[in-house]
């Protein structure tokens, strides 16, 4: 019989801090106890040990310090990192804007599908989507501004629907979306001037802002049918005008550094 591996003492160690990671024993921006301390507590060298922190860095469990004020902060999975991982994957595939957007044309109706059919509906999803229209009218008048809260409906579509397999999975797709979209929207806002019928034109803004708050009314009425036939068109209408002159542009992980996820999450 062939004799199994046993897995190293590195493989135990991390396996140990993943589990109190992901159980909810540690939570994001706890900070781990120094090595000389988990080398006692777990009896294994200090190299066992350095080893596993370098296999939490990896799966981006954990950040490292070095030097003095040395040690290893926790960070846990989010929707956004996971979009990292993805979006890297789709890059070495080549992957087109187009196809990242066909994917949501097909999955984003269903996340509104979702929250028109939720019971608690009036007191989750629809204040929560009620407060982003708010935003984005009082920022109608500067389409940089605009265009990111208008990112932000969609993202929270996703993020209320109440299924978390699809706010994880969709949602990533979401953040590499608006990595894409806010490049296009900010060239656009630049060259308005010199085109006026550019997708940030104010009257394109109001048209968009007047869907949202369709989709909205029909989720707070709880037809999904038509929540999901509005969110379909509006989906189709909007990208067009972010895909006219991209949609061969195939995904890019170095444009996801610059979102700003805390100002928005």
């Amino acid at each position: 019989m062939r004799q199994l591996r046993q897995p190293r003492l590195a493989e135990i160690v991390a396996a140990k801090l993943r589990d109190d990671i992901l159980e909810g024993r540690l939570t994001e921006g706890d900070s781990l106890p120094r090595q000389e301390h988990l080398f006692t507590e777990f009896r294994v060298s200090l190299p066992a040990v350095r080893e596993a922190m370098r296999i939490l860095e990896t799966e981006g469990l954990v950040s490292v310090r070095r030097g003095n004020v040395g040690g290893a902060v926790v960070h846990l999975p989010t929707p956004q990192r996971i979009a990292r991982t993805i979006s890297m994957v789709l890059q070495t595939r080549r992957t087109t804007m187009a196809d990242v957007s066909g994917a949501l044309l097909h999955l984003e109706p269903t996340c509104v599908a979702l929250c028109a059919e939720r019971p608690d509906r009036a007191e989750t999803t629809v204040p929560e989507l009620r407060q982003v229209i708010a935003e984005q009218h009082e920022v109608l008048d500067d389409p940089k501004q605009y265009a990111m809260k208008a990112r932000r409906f969609h993202e929270k579509i996703v993020e209320t629907c109440g299924n978390e397999t699809m706010i994880v999975i969709i949602g990533s797709l979401e953040t590499i979306w608006t990595a894409h979209e806010s490049t296009v929207w900010l060239e656009a806002s630049l060259n308005e001037q010199a085109a006026p019928d550019s997708p940030v034109a104010r009257k394109s803004l109001r048209a968009a802002l007047r869907d949202h708050e369709k989709i909205v009314d029909a989720i707070e009425a709880g037809d999904s049918a038509a929540a999901v036939r509005l969110a379909s068109a509006h989906l189709s209408a909007t990208r067009r005008s972010s895909l006219e002159s991209t949609k061969n542009h195939t995904v890019s992980t170095e444009l996801l550094d610059n979102l700003d996820y805390g100002s928005s999450r």
